[in-house]
């Protein structure tokens, strides 16, 4: 049952869309489209609380079996026909939206509505199913559904058309499909890794929720502008909520993102600004044999601008079990899953890992309060899994009939929007430990930590960097820096060994520092002993 403010609110939108004159328009000829519905966000949001007050309803889902038969292959033979991609041929906007069919990876029905500005003001129209928008041959299974429930599970938004008659050759540059996911290409020509709308107690000991984006709403972007607006309503058992993306192209892609939420049940452990990514190996440890590429990853390190302004770096891990790490903070700055590693030589792979994005996440407001930064490190042994996820988490556990209000910004770049003026971290290493040509004492561990750039370009000759380290247990030793011979300025490695008893995590904290003054960013790790020298430097 709703209460009587969600009715009265619902009520009044109805009033509105009773004299709202008709559709202005043809967003493109050729697509079906609904009666015309008036829009605002701040309707949405009443729509989203209205809905957080009801019982959960989950999204239509067209023929389970028939798009469980849509796998892999068969979903990639839908291809959308451009000539009906919205605010394509036919309208003035800049950015033409084409949409994604329903699959074995995508099975639920996702609405879409296309708006447009009247005098009266923003009137939605839902853009109708119909299987001539795809290339469907006939003996494909997508041929078998019926035209209701919706097929239309996700949505692309090209490259600006730029008055270019080959604009249907263009890539797409944000992509929003499956559950709340959507990715971005960054500065350097790729995608990688994902970002959500929200998480809701990713990697813990219960079930976890994926909330989906059920409807979206398109705003189109005048003929000059480099900016897509998207409405989004997400909706699931525990929570419903309303949101607004403002997507920029840039050289990148950077989105400002506003959302309310309204809960219905209690959330364990909430994620706000969630990231998503891939990390199998890297440079400090890879199973014998396992794969003929030396890394494998979408993201080598978590990165946090703190809100007391200590600048973090933490190298991901592929652990034996999944491990969920927090970073304690107050009115964060921002963090981010990159990837700093850009040869190569380091991947030997023609899918482009040198080339993926890094992606930070920008706080917007008044500040967030107080809460953690979680790391979620989940195994895998491929590189089909994404293992990784980052977010933040509020102090106060979300109740039944709270609110949360958020704005923040993502950034899809080449390297974090703010970069930290202090040396930063490119590389975490790990041996045996000892020297070579002695006897290699049982059970130590050297660390190699790599930085580059910042003070250490400004070092007096002469002078070397002071390796400061705190571990949580275990005993550390031989602590020291040394130029790397490569001739490139300010590039540093501090080495030091570790002793420890038991298989225990040990948390390991280093920075370089000289005379007081601190030259390096602050490199976290968590590091998992191994049982003997023998076992394969995986983990």
């Amino acid at each position: 049952m709703l209460d009587r403010r969600s009715f009265m609110k619902l009520a009044l939108a109805a009033q509105a869309a009773a004299a709202l004159p008709a559709f202005a328009g043809t967003p493109t000829p050729g697509l079906r489209f609904g009666d015309p519905q008036p829009f605002s966000f701040d309707w949405l949001k009443a729509h989203a609380e209205a809905l957080s007050k009801a019982p959960y309803a989950p999204p239509p889902r067209p023929d389970p079996a028939t798009v469980a038969a849509i796998d892999y292959d068969a979903h990639g033979k839908l291809k959308y026909k451009h000539e009906y991609a919205l605010y394509g041929d036919g309208h003035d906007a800049a950015f033409p939206i084409t949409f994604q069919h329903v699959g074995y990876y995508f099975p639920k029905t996702v609405r879409m509505h296309a708006l447009e500005q009247n005098a009266g003001g923003a009137v939605s129209r839902e853009i109708l199913y119909d299987p001539a928008y795809f290339t469907i041959a006939p003996d494909s299974p997508a041929a078998r559904l019926a035209p209701e429930p919706s097929s239309l599970a996700g949505f692309w938004v090209m490259e600006p058309r730029d008055g270019k008659e080959d604009w249907k050759k263009a890539e797409p540059w944000v992509t929003f499909l499956g559950a709340s996911y959507f990715r971005a290409k960054g500065e350097l020509g790729q995608v990688g890794m994902s970002a959500r709308g929200i998480a809701l107690s990713p990697g813990g000991s219960g079930h976890e929720e994926f909330p989906d984006f059920v409807s979206f709403w398109f705003m189109p972007a005048p003929p000059a502008s480099r900016t897509v607006t998207v409405y989004a309503l997400l909706n699931s058992p525990s929570v419903s909520g309303a949101y607004k993306f403002d997507l920029h192209r840039t050289s990148g892609v950077v989105m400002d993102i506003e959302l309310t939420l309204f809960f219905r049940e209690a959330v364990e452990r909430l994620g706000l600004a969630p990231l998503t990514s891939m990390f199998w190996y890297g440079e400090k440890a890879k199973p014998a044999g396992i794969d003929w590429r030396p890394e494998v990853h979408d993201s080598d390190g978590l990165s946090l601008a703190t809100g007391q302004g200590e600048r973090i770096w933490r190298p991901l891990n592929n652990p034996e079990h999944i491990t969920i790490s927090s970073f304690a903070d107050e009115h964060p700055r921002g963090f981010g899953l990159l990837q700093r590693d850009r040869a190569f030589d380091h991947y030997q792979d023609g899918v482009g890992y040198e080339k993926r994005p890094s992606t930070w996440v920008e706080p917007k407001g008044t500040g967030w309060g107080k809460g953690t930064v979680q790391l979620v490190e989940i195994p895998t042994d491929d590189e089909i899994n994404d293992n990784i996820v980052v977010y933040w988490n509020p102090e106060k556990r979300p109740e039944p009939g709270d609110r949360i209000d958020l704005a923040y910004r993502v950034h899809w770049l080449a390297d974090e929007p703010y970069p930290t003026p202090l040396a930063r971290c490119v590389a975490t290493r790990f041996g045996r430990g000892g020297e070579p040509g002695t006897i290699r004492p049982y059970g130590v561990r050297k660390f190699t930590v790599e930085f580059l750039g910042g003070p250490l370009k400004e070092l007096p000759s002469g002078v070397k960097p002071e390796v400061v380290v705190w571990a949580s247990r275990g005993n550390v030793r031989s602590m020291v820096a040394e130029a790397v011979p490569d001739d490139v300025p300010g590039h540093w490695r501090a080495h030091f060994d570790l002793s420890v008893d038991g298989r225990e995590p040990v948390e390991l904290r280093l920075y370089l520092r000289a005379n007081d003054k601190v030259l390096s960013e602050t490199w976290l790790y968590q590091y998992h002993p191994f049982v003997t020298d023998a076992r394969p430097l995986g983990y």
